[in-house]
Protein backbone atom coordinates (compact mmCIF):
# COMPACT_ATOMS: atom_id res chain seq x y z
CA UNK A 1 0.00 0.00 0.00
CA UNK A 2 1.17 3.52 -0.81
CA UNK A 3 -0.39 7.20 -0.92
CA UNK A 4 -2.48 6.28 -4.21
CA UNK A 5 -3.75 3.09 -2.56
CA UNK A 6 -5.15 5.60 0.03
CA UNK A 7 -6.36 8.17 -2.60
CA UNK A 8 -8.05 5.30 -4.40
CA UNK A 9 -9.89 4.28 -1.02
CA UNK A 10 -11.16 7.49 -0.83
CA UNK A 11 -12.49 7.63 -4.43
CA UNK A 12 -14.15 4.22 -3.92
CA UNK A 13 -15.70 5.65 -0.91
CA UNK A 14 -17.08 9.19 -2.10
CA UNK A 15 -18.22 7.59 -5.66
CA UNK A 16 -20.22 4.87 -4.08
CA UNK A 17 -21.51 7.05 -1.11
CA UNK A 18 -22.86 9.64 -3.77
CA UNK A 19 -24.50 7.03 -6.09
CA UNK A 20 -25.79 5.22 -2.93
CA UNK A 21 -27.25 8.38 -1.21
CA UNK A 22 -28.96 9.35 -4.57
CA UNK A 23 -30.16 5.90 -5.02
CA UNK A 24 -31.70 6.52 -2.12
CA UNK A 25 -33.49 9.89 -2.43
CA UNK A 26 -34.99 8.47 -5.49
CA UNK A 27 -36.81 5.58 -3.94
CA UNK A 28 -37.93 7.59 -1.00
CA UNK A 29 -38.95 10.55 -3.97
CA UNK A 30 -40.73 8.08 -5.83
CA UNK A 31 -42.61 5.92 -2.83
CA UNK A 32 -43.61 9.60 -1.42
CA UNK A 33 -45.05 10.26 -4.48
CA UNK A 34 -46.67 6.39 -5.46
CA UNK A 35 -50.56 7.64 -4.27
CA UNK A 36 -51.28 10.19 -6.79
CA UNK A 37 -50.88 10.84 -10.33
CA UNK A 38 -49.17 14.25 -11.24
CA UNK A 39 -50.98 17.14 -12.31
CA UNK A 40 -50.08 16.60 -15.33
CA UNK A 41 -50.68 12.94 -16.00
CA UNK A 42 -54.19 12.95 -14.48
CA UNK A 43 -56.37 12.51 -17.62
CA UNK A 44 -53.68 10.26 -19.34
CA UNK A 45 -52.39 8.15 -17.15
CA UNK A 46 -53.89 5.73 -14.63
CA UNK A 47 -53.13 5.42 -10.80
CA UNK A 48 -52.93 1.55 -11.20
CA UNK A 49 -50.05 2.57 -14.04
CA UNK A 50 -48.33 5.21 -12.13
CA UNK A 51 -48.04 2.74 -9.18
CA UNK A 52 -46.98 0.23 -11.24
CA UNK A 53 -44.30 2.31 -12.46
CA UNK A 54 -43.40 3.71 -9.08
CA UNK A 55 -43.26 0.00 -7.71
CA UNK A 56 -41.41 -1.00 -10.75
CA UNK A 57 -38.48 1.58 -10.44
CA UNK A 58 -38.28 1.24 -6.77
CA UNK A 59 -37.48 -2.99 -7.33
CA UNK A 60 -34.56 -1.79 -10.34
CA UNK A 61 -33.31 0.41 -7.77
CA UNK A 62 -32.67 -1.67 -4.91
CA UNK A 63 -31.29 -4.66 -7.01
CA UNK A 64 -29.28 -1.91 -8.55
CA UNK A 65 -27.83 -0.86 -5.11
CA UNK A 66 -26.83 -4.74 -4.79
CA UNK A 67 -25.39 -4.70 -8.14
CA UNK A 68 -23.32 -1.45 -6.87
CA UNK A 69 -21.77 -3.10 -3.58
CA UNK A 70 -20.98 -6.47 -5.32
CA UNK A 71 -19.04 -4.11 -7.82
CA UNK A 72 -17.35 -2.31 -5.46
CA UNK A 73 -16.69 -5.67 -3.41
CA UNK A 74 -15.58 -7.43 -6.87
CA UNK A 75 -12.77 -3.80 -7.56
CA UNK A 76 -11.35 -3.87 -4.02
CA UNK A 77 -10.70 -8.22 -4.88
CA UNK A 78 -9.55 -7.75 -8.16
CA UNK A 79 -7.08 -4.97 -7.49
CA UNK A 80 -5.84 -4.43 -3.32
CA UNK A 81 -7.12 -8.56 -2.96
CA UNK A 82 -4.65 -9.64 -5.26
CA UNK A 83 -6.65 -11.46 -8.12
CA UNK A 84 -5.44 -9.13 -10.90
CA UNK A 85 -2.02 -9.98 -9.74
CA UNK A 86 -2.47 -13.46 -9.12
CA UNK A 87 -4.10 -13.82 -12.67
CA UNK A 88 -1.59 -11.90 -14.82
CA UNK A 89 1.90 -14.10 -12.65
CA UNK A 90 -0.06 -17.24 -13.79
CA UNK A 91 -0.33 -16.32 -17.05
CA UNK A 92 2.98 -14.79 -17.19
CA UNK A 93 4.59 -18.19 -15.89
CA UNK A 94 2.41 -20.87 -17.87
CA UNK A 95 2.76 -19.30 -21.39
CA UNK A 96 6.45 -18.20 -23.26
CA UNK A 97 4.71 -15.55 -25.22
CA UNK A 98 4.24 -12.26 -23.15
CA UNK A 99 1.70 -10.78 -25.68
CA UNK A 100 -0.27 -14.11 -25.94
CA UNK A 101 -0.04 -14.41 -21.92
CA UNK A 102 -1.14 -10.89 -21.15
CA UNK A 103 -4.29 -11.37 -23.90
CA UNK A 104 -4.95 -14.27 -21.90
CA UNK A 105 -4.90 -12.84 -18.80
CA UNK A 106 -7.46 -9.69 -19.71
CA UNK A 107 -9.73 -12.37 -20.74
CA UNK A 108 -9.42 -14.37 -17.74
CA UNK A 109 -10.36 -11.10 -15.75
CA UNK A 110 -12.96 -9.70 -18.03
CA UNK A 111 -14.45 -13.58 -18.34
CA UNK A 112 -14.31 -13.06 -14.49
CA UNK A 113 -16.41 -9.84 -13.83
CA UNK A 114 -18.89 -11.04 -16.59
CA UNK A 115 -19.37 -13.99 -14.15
CA UNK A 116 -19.62 -11.89 -11.45
CA UNK A 117 -22.78 -9.74 -12.88
CA UNK A 118 -24.16 -12.66 -14.56
CA UNK A 119 -26.74 -13.55 -10.88
CA UNK A 120 -28.09 -9.86 -11.01
CA UNK A 121 -28.67 -9.62 -14.88
CA UNK A 122 -30.85 -13.37 -14.11
CA UNK A 123 -32.60 -11.71 -11.22
CA UNK A 124 -33.66 -8.39 -13.50
CA UNK A 125 -34.85 -10.61 -16.53
CA UNK A 126 -36.38 -13.44 -14.51
CA UNK A 127 -37.76 -11.73 -11.40
CA UNK A 128 -38.20 -8.30 -11.74
CA UNK A 129 -38.54 -7.86 -15.53
CA UNK A 130 -41.22 -11.16 -15.02
CA UNK A 131 -43.03 -9.58 -12.07
CA UNK A 132 -43.64 -6.68 -14.12
CA UNK A 133 -45.52 -8.55 -17.47
CA UNK A 134 -42.01 -7.59 -19.31
CA UNK A 135 -39.97 -10.58 -19.74
CA UNK A 136 -41.11 -12.38 -22.71
CA UNK A 137 -37.31 -14.15 -23.20
CA UNK A 138 -36.96 -17.93 -22.16
CA UNK A 139 -34.32 -19.49 -20.20
CA UNK A 140 -32.93 -21.25 -23.80
CA UNK A 141 -33.01 -17.60 -25.56
CA UNK A 142 -31.28 -15.66 -22.62
CA UNK A 143 -28.33 -18.29 -22.16
CA UNK A 144 -28.59 -18.44 -26.62
CA UNK A 145 -28.17 -14.65 -26.14
CA UNK A 146 -25.25 -14.95 -23.11
CA UNK A 147 -23.26 -17.34 -25.30
CA UNK A 148 -23.30 -15.76 -28.36
CA UNK A 149 -22.70 -12.07 -26.86
CA UNK A 150 -19.82 -14.02 -25.65
CA UNK A 151 -18.34 -15.82 -28.37
CA UNK A 152 -18.60 -12.23 -30.65
CA UNK A 153 -16.96 -10.41 -28.03
CA UNK A 154 -14.07 -12.70 -27.76
CA UNK A 155 -14.06 -13.10 -31.53
CA UNK A 156 -13.99 -9.20 -31.89
CA UNK A 157 -12.39 -8.14 -29.24
CA UNK A 158 -9.52 -10.61 -28.25
CA UNK A 159 -7.75 -9.60 -31.66
CA UNK A 160 -8.64 -6.43 -31.21
CA UNK A 161 -6.83 -6.58 -27.67
CA UNK A 162 -4.02 -8.40 -28.72
CA UNK A 163 -3.42 -5.42 -31.62
CA UNK A 164 -3.71 -2.39 -28.98
CA UNK A 165 -1.17 -4.41 -26.69
CA UNK A 166 0.84 -4.97 -29.62
CA UNK A 167 1.45 -1.22 -30.57
CA UNK A 168 1.80 -0.61 -26.82
CA UNK A 169 4.33 -2.88 -26.53
CA UNK A 170 6.25 -2.43 -30.23
CA UNK A 171 5.98 1.86 -30.91
CA UNK A 172 7.38 3.82 -28.13
CA UNK A 173 6.11 6.79 -25.99
CA UNK A 174 3.54 7.62 -28.65
CA UNK A 175 1.73 4.77 -28.26
CA UNK A 176 -1.30 5.98 -27.04
CA UNK A 177 -1.95 8.21 -30.18
CA UNK A 178 -1.40 4.86 -32.28
CA UNK A 179 -3.88 3.04 -29.95
CA UNK A 180 -6.72 6.14 -30.47
CA UNK A 181 -6.59 6.11 -33.53
CA UNK A 182 -6.96 1.88 -33.87
CA UNK A 183 -9.94 2.71 -31.50
CA UNK A 184 -11.46 5.20 -33.07
CA UNK A 185 -11.31 3.53 -36.40
CA UNK A 186 -12.35 0.19 -35.19
CA UNK A 187 -15.50 2.06 -33.44
CA UNK A 188 -16.35 3.57 -36.63
CA UNK A 189 -16.16 0.42 -38.59
CA UNK A 190 -18.32 -1.53 -35.90
CA UNK A 191 -21.26 1.35 -35.74
CA UNK A 192 -21.15 0.84 -40.09
CA UNK A 193 -21.48 -2.76 -39.56
CA UNK A 194 -23.71 -2.91 -36.94
CA UNK A 195 -27.37 -2.53 -38.94
CA UNK A 196 -26.34 -5.31 -41.37
CA UNK A 197 -23.94 -7.78 -39.60
CA UNK A 198 -24.34 -7.70 -35.92
CA UNK A 199 -27.88 -7.05 -35.11
CA UNK A 200 -29.24 -9.49 -37.23
CA UNK A 201 -27.20 -12.26 -35.11
CA UNK A 202 -29.98 -11.41 -32.10
CA UNK A 203 -32.55 -9.96 -33.84
CA UNK A 204 -34.76 -10.78 -37.31
CA UNK A 205 -35.23 -7.30 -38.97
CA UNK A 206 -38.53 -7.44 -41.38
CA UNK A 207 -38.84 -5.03 -43.59
CA UNK A 208 -41.85 -2.61 -43.36
CA UNK A 209 -44.87 -3.41 -45.59
CA UNK A 210 -46.27 -1.29 -48.02
CA UNK A 211 -49.16 0.31 -46.84
CA UNK A 212 -49.67 4.31 -44.85
CA UNK A 213 -47.29 3.80 -42.15
CA UNK A 214 -44.87 3.53 -44.46
CA UNK A 215 -45.82 6.54 -47.01
CA UNK A 216 -46.34 8.35 -43.71
CA UNK A 217 -42.83 7.86 -42.95
CA UNK A 218 -41.47 8.18 -45.95
CA UNK A 219 -42.92 11.21 -46.44
CA UNK A 220 -41.35 12.14 -42.82
CA UNK A 221 -37.56 11.05 -44.47
CA UNK A 222 -38.29 13.10 -47.81
CA UNK A 223 -39.44 16.31 -45.66
CA UNK A 224 -36.45 16.01 -43.88
CA UNK A 225 -33.97 14.96 -46.13
CA UNK A 226 -32.78 12.01 -44.60
CA UNK A 227 -31.92 8.46 -46.64
CA UNK A 228 -31.47 5.35 -45.80
CA UNK A 229 -30.82 1.43 -46.48
CA UNK A 230 -34.96 0.54 -45.45
CA UNK A 231 -37.35 0.70 -42.56
CA UNK A 232 -37.15 -2.25 -40.58
CA UNK A 233 -39.75 -3.44 -37.63
CA UNK A 234 -37.43 -5.40 -34.81
CA UNK A 235 -38.89 -8.71 -33.27
CA UNK A 236 -37.84 -7.04 -29.70
CA UNK A 237 -41.41 -8.85 -28.46
CA UNK A 238 -39.46 -12.03 -28.27
CA UNK A 239 -37.27 -10.81 -25.35
CA UNK A 240 -38.99 -7.84 -23.41
CA UNK A 241 -42.47 -5.97 -23.17
CA UNK A 242 -40.37 -2.87 -23.84
CA UNK A 243 -41.09 -0.35 -27.03
CA UNK A 244 -38.45 1.66 -28.96
CA UNK A 245 -37.62 2.92 -32.09
CA UNK A 246 -34.01 4.27 -33.39
CA UNK A 247 -32.31 4.76 -36.53
CA UNK A 248 -28.71 2.95 -36.36
CA UNK A 249 -25.69 2.66 -38.98
CA UNK A 250 -23.30 5.33 -40.55
CA UNK A 251 -23.20 6.86 -43.72
CA UNK A 252 -24.51 4.77 -46.53
CA UNK A 253 -25.38 1.49 -44.41
CA UNK A 254 -28.24 3.63 -42.03
CA UNK A 255 -31.49 1.82 -40.78
CA UNK A 256 -34.33 2.70 -39.38
CA UNK A 257 -35.81 0.15 -36.69
CA UNK A 258 -38.91 0.12 -34.93
CA UNK A 259 -39.77 -2.75 -32.13
CA UNK A 260 -43.14 -4.62 -33.21
CA UNK A 261 -44.39 -3.73 -29.59
CA UNK A 262 -43.99 -0.37 -30.70
CA UNK A 263 -46.07 -0.53 -33.86
CA UNK A 264 -48.52 -1.99 -32.33
CA UNK A 265 -49.23 0.44 -29.21
CA UNK A 266 -48.96 4.12 -31.18
CA UNK A 267 -51.18 5.35 -34.25
CA UNK A 268 -49.31 6.20 -37.29
CA UNK A 269 -48.90 9.82 -36.72
CA UNK A 270 -47.14 8.75 -33.02
CA UNK A 271 -45.25 6.43 -34.65
CA UNK A 272 -44.35 9.47 -37.22
CA UNK A 273 -43.84 11.69 -34.02
CA UNK A 274 -41.38 9.44 -32.42
CA UNK A 275 -39.12 8.77 -35.70
CA UNK A 276 -39.49 12.96 -36.44
CA UNK A 277 -37.49 13.19 -32.90
CA UNK A 278 -35.08 10.12 -33.74
CA UNK A 279 -34.23 11.76 -36.77
CA UNK A 280 -33.68 15.23 -35.04
CA UNK A 281 -31.06 13.71 -33.14
CA UNK A 282 -29.57 13.51 -36.80
CA UNK A 283 -30.47 16.71 -38.11
CA UNK A 284 -29.24 18.80 -35.01
CA UNK A 285 -25.55 16.65 -35.57
CA UNK A 286 -26.43 15.21 -32.28
CA UNK A 287 -24.62 12.19 -33.04
CA UNK A 288 -21.44 13.64 -34.29
CA UNK A 289 -20.98 16.07 -31.02
CA UNK A 290 -21.28 12.46 -29.15
CA UNK A 291 -18.83 11.27 -31.49
CA UNK A 292 -16.46 13.91 -30.99
CA UNK A 293 -17.11 14.26 -27.17
CA UNK A 294 -16.22 10.70 -26.92
CA UNK A 295 -13.36 10.17 -29.05
CA UNK A 296 -11.53 13.73 -27.02
CA UNK A 297 -12.31 11.77 -23.95
CA UNK A 298 -10.94 8.47 -24.95
CA UNK A 299 -7.54 10.52 -26.22
CA UNK A 300 -7.39 12.49 -22.97
CA UNK A 301 -7.75 9.15 -20.94
CA UNK A 302 -5.07 7.10 -22.67
CA UNK A 303 -2.60 10.42 -22.68
CA UNK A 304 -3.04 9.81 -18.85
CA UNK A 305 -2.99 6.27 -18.74
CA UNK A 306 0.24 7.22 -21.20
CA UNK A 307 2.10 9.43 -17.87
CA UNK A 308 0.93 6.29 -15.25
CA UNK A 309 2.08 3.67 -17.63
CA UNK A 310 5.71 4.30 -16.53
CA UNK A 311 4.38 5.59 -12.38
CA UNK A 312 5.50 2.33 -10.22
CA UNK A 313 3.31 3.40 -7.66
CA UNK A 314 0.77 3.02 -10.01
CA UNK A 315 0.93 -0.47 -10.07
CA UNK A 316 2.02 -0.99 -6.14
CA UNK A 317 -0.77 0.96 -4.83
CA UNK A 318 -3.74 -0.98 -7.05
CA UNK A 319 -2.01 -4.68 -5.62
CA UNK A 320 0.03 -5.61 -8.90
CA UNK A 321 4.19 -6.12 -8.27
CA UNK A 322 5.26 -6.66 -12.02
CA UNK A 323 4.43 -3.72 -13.88
CA UNK A 324 3.57 -4.23 -17.05
CA UNK A 325 1.63 -2.19 -19.81
CA UNK A 326 -1.29 -4.76 -19.97
CA UNK A 327 -1.73 -4.50 -16.41
CA UNK A 328 -1.69 -1.08 -16.59
CA UNK A 329 -4.43 -0.82 -19.26
CA UNK A 330 -6.87 -3.62 -17.32
CA UNK A 331 -6.07 -1.44 -13.95
CA UNK A 332 -7.38 1.96 -15.74
CA UNK A 333 -9.71 0.56 -16.79
CA UNK A 334 -11.26 -1.13 -13.99
CA UNK A 335 -10.73 2.02 -11.57
CA UNK A 336 -11.10 5.12 -14.21
CA UNK A 337 -14.49 4.81 -13.58
CA UNK A 338 -13.98 5.39 -10.02
CA UNK A 339 -12.45 9.17 -10.31
CA UNK A 340 -14.04 10.09 -13.41
CA UNK A 341 -17.73 9.82 -11.24
CA UNK A 342 -18.15 13.59 -11.58
CA UNK A 343 -18.13 13.73 -15.30
CA UNK A 344 -21.57 11.86 -15.46
CA UNK A 345 -24.36 14.61 -14.47
CA UNK A 346 -22.25 16.89 -17.04
CA UNK A 347 -22.48 14.00 -19.89
CA UNK A 348 -26.13 13.52 -18.62
CA UNK A 349 -26.57 17.52 -19.12
CA UNK A 350 -25.88 17.89 -22.55
CA UNK A 351 -28.29 14.52 -23.59
CA UNK A 352 -31.14 15.76 -22.02
CA UNK A 353 -30.40 19.38 -24.13
CA UNK A 354 -30.42 17.24 -27.10
CA UNK A 355 -33.01 15.71 -26.25
CA UNK A 356 -35.22 18.99 -25.76
CA UNK A 357 -33.36 20.08 -29.25
CA UNK A 358 -35.01 17.21 -30.92
CA UNK A 359 -38.66 17.45 -29.54
CA UNK A 360 -38.46 20.65 -30.86
CA UNK A 361 -37.52 19.17 -34.01
CA UNK A 362 -40.25 16.66 -34.13
CA UNK A 363 -42.62 19.04 -32.91
CA UNK A 364 -41.78 21.44 -36.26
CA UNK A 365 -41.96 18.13 -39.01
CA UNK A 366 -44.89 16.06 -36.77
CA UNK A 367 -47.71 17.30 -34.50
CA UNK A 368 -46.43 17.94 -31.29
CA UNK A 369 -49.48 16.91 -29.96
CA UNK A 370 -49.29 13.25 -31.40
CA UNK A 371 -45.50 13.56 -29.61
CA UNK A 372 -46.85 13.86 -26.34
CA UNK A 373 -49.41 11.21 -26.78
CA UNK A 374 -47.02 8.87 -28.14
CA UNK A 375 -44.77 9.58 -25.05
CA UNK A 376 -47.45 9.32 -22.39
CA UNK A 377 -48.39 5.81 -24.01
CA UNK A 378 -44.38 4.91 -23.82
CA UNK A 379 -43.83 5.85 -20.12
CA UNK A 380 -47.32 4.15 -19.14
CA UNK A 381 -46.42 0.99 -20.91
CA UNK A 382 -42.76 0.68 -20.39
CA UNK A 383 -43.54 1.69 -16.24
CA UNK A 384 -41.19 4.72 -16.58
CA UNK A 385 -41.47 6.78 -13.01
CA UNK A 386 -43.74 9.77 -13.48
CA UNK A 387 -41.38 11.06 -10.16
CA UNK A 388 -37.92 11.03 -10.51
CA UNK A 389 -36.27 12.99 -7.51
CA UNK A 390 -34.77 15.49 -9.37
CA UNK A 391 -31.35 15.53 -8.09
CA UNK A 392 -31.62 12.05 -8.74
CA UNK A 393 -32.07 12.82 -12.47
CA UNK A 394 -30.20 15.31 -13.15
CA UNK A 395 -27.55 13.13 -12.63
CA UNK A 396 -28.40 10.23 -13.68
CA UNK A 397 -31.25 10.99 -16.61
CA UNK A 398 -30.18 11.46 -20.19
CA UNK A 399 -33.81 12.03 -20.98
CA UNK A 400 -35.85 14.75 -19.44
CA UNK A 401 -38.03 13.97 -16.56
CA UNK A 402 -41.89 13.30 -17.73
CA UNK A 403 -43.52 16.14 -16.39
CA UNK A 404 -40.71 18.67 -18.11
CA UNK A 405 -40.67 16.59 -20.98
CA UNK A 406 -44.53 16.86 -21.78
CA UNK A 407 -44.87 20.48 -20.30
CA UNK A 408 -41.64 21.54 -22.85
CA UNK A 409 -43.83 19.92 -25.42
CA UNK A 410 -47.20 21.22 -25.11
CA UNK A 411 -45.32 24.82 -25.02
CA UNK A 412 -44.07 23.50 -28.26
CA UNK A 413 -48.04 22.55 -29.47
Amino acid sequence: MNTFTFIFLIAVIISFSLHYWLAQRQTRYIAEHRSAVPDAFKNTVSLEAHQKAADYTIAKGKLGNIDSIIGVIALLLFTLGGIVNAIFNYWTASISSPLIADVAAIATISLLMMLIELPTTVYQTFVIEEQFGFNKSTVQQFIKDQLLQLALGAAIGLPLLALILWVMNGVGSSWWLWVWAIMMTFSLLVSWLFPTLIAPLFNKFTPMEEGSLKDRIQGLLERCGFSSQGIFIMDGSKRSGHGNAYFTGLGNNKRIVFYDNLVNSLDDEELEAVLAHELGHFKRKHVIKMLVASSIMSLISLAILGWLIDKPWFFNGLGVDKPSNAAALLLFMLVSSTFTFFIQPISAYFQRKFEFEADDFAASNAKASKMVSGLVKLYEENASTLTPDPLYSAFHYSHPPAAIRIAHLEAKA
